[in-house]
């Protein structure tokens, strides 16, 4: 019997092509294992579902002659298998071989680079100043606190956007303006959401982080200290890490307010699976000693240590697979803010249990909270933290999807 088709990849960004002259579907690889894009035109992106490893070349040809009316298919189908394996879309030998190129590639860096330099932010310095500048108003960073460093209300922590800084610049700032100039002397971890990495998995690596300003120092010390006890739990040099901008985006505000050495400890934390029937994070052994850890850490260290939270909230329309379109704050987003603020709420008390009950509620299906796993690791690392609300926003991150992001300080 014939061999059936490899499946197309399961994690590619798939969406409609923005380019009017090129209708159809764009393919491309949020993992950059491969760096092709792929524009496929209306009629081949029907012929897709073939690639689902039951069917063979004879159902796409078959597929494709229902579809066109024509007999003479055979040169389509192979130019259109021959461009998905070449790409890296198929899971296949080919695919296998890039991936394992790029995690070797990573793991011999001497750092990690600069991924979204050039996309999600100027990759020139003085230009990348001038933006952030801009969005701070012309200043670095707000007065000094008088409380700075030690009164009840200094700040341990921040709550910031990971949406594209240009979209959400107004709550980075914001964010960012909680902290003192003092607190660059600082380590401050910084607890990104893992987009790409597997649920109940913290993924960690010493790697400095380069960016346009230089190479944020990572705190070598505390990544093993984490790495071993959270067992399990942790992928350590995380391939992850070579193409997330949760941790990037705060890295960038951070070396812009204290200088490129500001020193870090980069944390991404995948989804948790705990909460069904009731159950929570911890019920996974690992989550639990890594967040133990982190605890640990928190309580030792007290005002050395410094808390960012890279997350966004939720995301509403068609780019996340809802039936409708969505506008920021009209319609049902209406209610999408009612239920935000009932789970910032439960944020600013410091109440995990009730923050993650709310999450759970509905297995987080309709509102996919894109930050929920950074947000209870530090409620429960830092349990005295008390937030404060700074601002809220919806923003349409295309004609047809929202996403609800803000501001919170934790002192």
């Amino acid at each position: 019997m014939p061999n059936p088709l490899p499946s197309l990849r399961s994690d590619l960004d798939v969406m409609p092509s923005p380019l009017p002259e090129q209708p159809g579907l764009l393919i491309r690889d949020p993992f950059r294992y491969s760096e092709t894009t792929l524009v496929i035109p209306p009629l081949l992106a029907r012929c897709l579902v073939c690639f689902d490893g039951a069917q063979d070349e004879s159902d796409l040809r078959a597929t494709l002659a229902r579809l066109t009316g024509q007999v003479a298919v055979a040169d389509i189908a192979k130019r259109l298998v021959a461009a998905l394996r070449d790409a890296g879309f198929l899971d296949d030998d080919r695919f296998a071989e890039l991936r394992a190129a790029r995690e070797r590639e990573f793991a011999a860096a001497a750092e990690r680079t600069a991924a979204h330099a050039g996309s999600g932010y100027p990759e020139e310095r003085p230009a990348l100043t001038r933006r952030l500048r801009g969005y701070f108003n012309g200043t670095p960073a707000g007065k000094p606190r008088r409380d700075a460093g030690d009164g009840p209300a200094a700040t341990r922590g921040i709550a910031a956007p990971h949406v594209s800084p240009e979209g959400g610049s107004a709550s980075y700032a914001a964010a960012y303006r909680a902290l003192d100039p003092a607190d660059g002397e600082r380590v401050f971890v910084v607890l990104g959401t893992s987009h790409y990495g597997e649920p109940d998995r913290f993924g960690l690596t010493r790697k400095p982080f380069a960016t346009p300003f230089g190479a944020a120092r990572t705190e070598r010390a505390l990544v093993d200290e984490l790495a071993a006890a959270g067992g399990d739990a942790v992928a350590l040099e995380d391939y992850c890490h070579a193409v997330e901008h949760s941790v990037e985006f705060q890295v960038v505000f951070l070396q812009y307010l204290y200088g490129p050495d500001v020193r870090i400890l980069p944390v991404l934390c995948g989804a948790f699976l705990g909460g069904a029937g009731g159950r929570g994070p911890e019920e996974n052994e690992g989550v639990a000693r890594f967040i133990g850890a982190l605890g640990e850490i928190a309580a030792r260290e007290g005002r050395r240590v410094g808390f960012v939270l890279g997350v966004d909230f939720a995301h509403i329309g068609r780019r996340y697979g809802d039936a409708r379109d969505a506008r920021a704050h009209a319609g049902p987003l209406a209610a999408v803010e009612t239920r935000d603020h009932a789970r910032l709420e439960r944020m600013a008390a410091g109440d995990a249990d009730g923050f993650w009950g709310l999450v759970a509620e509905h297995g987080d299906d309709d509102l996919r909270w894109c930050g929920s796993s950074p947000i209870y690791t530090f409620l429960r690392a830092v349990p005295e933290a008390r937030g404060r609300l700074l601002g809220y926003e919806h923003w349409n991150i295309d004609d047809a999807s929202v996403v609800s992001f803000g501001a919170m300080a934790f002192s």
